[in-house]
């Protein structure tokens, strides 16, 4: 499964905006029927997105994703008779609190794949995280349907679950509990982890600051909500020429400490063993997956 970094939600009523995903340079677009769209412009929505979800797919154009409406809730279904066809890698689950409601999507839809002439197992699952429900059974959800590629945090309706002021500090440190939490969950089942969006479009800096900490955390990647914050993003959670060069220097003076028989080194005044091997291959690996370096 590809790395994808930057995740930007699009309002599913505005067909605009849609057209305009379509060729933007975010990793994936997650084409909106919840909460970014009011009652009265669903049904558009849906007929937007489901037409749109036709079109051929250009190389290097973003994963297509829609986030549905909440699971259970009445309009879900009218959501997933819409917008599981052809075309469609994959549906945002918005409030997710239990392992249950990922299995009653996963159902449905290996019920509709095959109708569509899909693929079994054709599309797969972000699961939002937003409620403090969510986030004590989000090891379980994680790990309950092969579909399930990441964990996706939803900070504004956490926020609010657990009665946090209106306006938003710093670099949301008053959620890096939860945060946390979300990464440990979704490496324990080896998926995704996707951070918040950064709301402020006016403070670049704070951008900045905050994909750096999401990065330290340990998340793969952030959602957003205007392509100005695409590139950013990408750049943060890409391996940069000084990682890179680093990994492979580790990578080398390990290889040639094996050829001696020693199973750890000293290098750069840092003892260097097998996690941290690992670590640097990754980091290898991501950049050749990226196209940054050549493979």
């Amino acid at each position: 499964m590809d790395l994808l970094r930057s995740w930007m939600f699009v309002p599913g009523h505005r067909q605009k905006m849609i057209d305009k995903a379509f060729g933007l340079n975010t990793d994936a677009i997650m084409l909106d029927i919840e909460d970014g769209v009011a009652p009265n412009e669903k049904d558009a929505a849906r007929k937007n997105i489901a037409e749109s979800l036709g079109r051929e797919k250009t190389p290097g154009s973003p994963a297509r994703y829609v986030r549905i409406n909440a699971i259970g809730h009445a309009r879900m279904d009218a959501d997933l008779e819409a917008v599981v066809r052809p075309g469609l890698e994959g549906l945002v689950c918005p409030k997710v609190d239990t392992p249950e409601e990922v299995r009653k999507v996963d159902a449905i839809l290996n019920d509709r794949e095959p109708k569509m002439n899909m693929a079994k197992g054709a599309v797969r699952l972000l699961i939002a995280i937003e409620t403090p429900r969510g986030l004590l059974n989000a090891p379980a959800i994680a790990a309950s349907s092969p579909r399930v590629i990441g964990l996706i945090f939803g900070a504004e309706d956490f926020g609010r679950e657990i009665g946090l002021p209106a306006v938003r500090e710093g670099e949301a440190r008053d959620l890096i509990y939860a945060r946390s939490a979300i990464v440990v969950a979704a490496a324990s089942a080896h998926v995704q982890a996707v951070d918040g969006v950064w709301v402020d479009l006016n403070d670049s800096q704070g951008l900045s600051g905050f994909a750096k900490q999401s990065r330290q955390l340990g998340f793969s990647g952030m959602s957003l909500i205007h392509p100005s914050q695409i590139d950013p993003i990408n750049t943060v959670f890409s391996p940069t020429a000084e990682e890179i060069d680093y990994c492979q220097k580790v990578l080398q003076a390990f290889e040639e400490a094996n050829a001696r028989g020693d199973g750890s080194i000293a290098f750069g005044g840092q003892l260097i063993d097998r996690p941290i091997i690992e670590r640097a291959r990754r980091t290898l690996e991501m950049a050749r997956s990226l196209g940054i370096l050549s493979a």
